[in-house]
């Protein structure tokens, strides 16, 4: 198992929560995120730059887009912490407004 303590600091962050919880949802690209947060650009990139040393996000390139999603879980910690992410954190009102945000907004297609 990788150093728990990484992933636990991943979900410290408020925005990197919101990040994962929208991810949860639906892959995301950065542009996406600065809409739905309502942050910078490379506060987020910052922020997704540190979900991916932690194993918790994954990218692809998709034309002129990275594309952002959940990485597979690799150890039983990492399943449990993104099944809170889907599922035990349903009741937070600013995770609800980021989720409502999301579904309201035509998603990025990759070509």
């Amino acid at each position: 198992m990788d150093k728990p303590n990484q992933l636990f600091k991943a979900f410290s962050d408020e925005t990197r929560l919101r990040i994962l919880n929208l991810l949860a949802q639906r892959d995301c690209c950065v542009c996406e995120f600065q809409q739905l947060l309502r942050v910078p650009q490379p506060k987020i990139s910052r922020h997704l730059a540190y979900l991916r040393r932690s194993g918790l996000v994954e990218m692809r390139k998709c034309g002129k887009w990275a594309m952002y999603s959940l990485a597979p879980a690799r150890d039983r910690v990492h399943r449990t912490l993104v099944h809170c992410v889907k599922n035990c954190f349903a009741d937070i009102e600013f995770l609800q407004r980021d989720r409502e945000r999301a579904r309201k907004m035509k998603p990025v297609r990759c070509q």
